[in-house]
C-alpha cells in the first residue's frame, strides 16, 4: 500500500467562511492534511487585536472536517508560529495563497526540504470568492 503524503498549511481561520473551505479542500487535494490554525496569543501579536472567535473554538472548526487529518495550535510566534511542529510532521508540501505567502516560509521550508505550493484563490463552485478582509469591511458597510 501507497503511503500518503503530508500536507501542511497554517492560518488563523477566524470568521470562517467557503473561502477557508475551498483552501482547505484544495490543499487536502495533496494528500494528509494537517493544520497549524494561529494562537489567540499570536494573533494577537500579529494583527495587533484578538481574533473574533478563540483558538479553541477555531480548532473545532477546522477540525470537524472530514478531509482534516489533524489540526492543532501552533505553538510558536511569529509568521512562522507553526515552525516547531512542521519539523516535527515533516510534510511532504507546505501550501499557502497567494495572500499567506511570504519569504519567511518559503525559506523555512526551503531549509528542511519541504516543497512550498502557491494557490491561487479559488472560490468553491457557485459561491463568490471569500477572504475574511473583503467580509469584514461588508460587514462594517452592510
Amino acid at each position: 500500500m501507497k503511503k500518503r503524503k503530508k500536507v501542511f498549511v497554517s492560518g488563523c481561520f477566524d470568521i470562517f467562511h467557503s473561502g477557508h473551505i475551498a483552501f482547505l479542500k484544495s490543499a487536502a487535494s495533496y494528500g494528509d492534511l494537517y493544520v497549524a490554525i494561529g494562537s489567540d496569543k499570536n494573533i494577537k501579536l500579529l494583527k495587533n487585536k484578538p481574533p473574533i472567535f478563540g483558538e479553541k473554538e477555531r480548532l473545532n472548526i477546522v477540525s470537524s472536517l472530514s478531509f482534516v487529518k489533524k489540526a492543532f495550535i501552533a505553538k510558536g510566534s511569529g509568521i512562522t508560529d507553526f515552525s516547531d511542529e512542521l519539523k516535527k510532521i515533516k510534510p511532504d508540501f507546505f501550501v499557502v495563497n497567494k495572500d499567506g505567502d511570504s519569504d519567511l516560509k518559503r525559506e523555512l521550508c526551503r531549509s528542511i526540504k519541504i516543497k512550498y505550493i502557491i494557490l491561487k484563490r479559488k472560490p468553491l463552485p457557485g459561491l463568490p470568492e471569500r477572504s475574511t478582509t473583503k467580509l469584514i469591511r461588508a460587514i462594517k458597510f452592510h
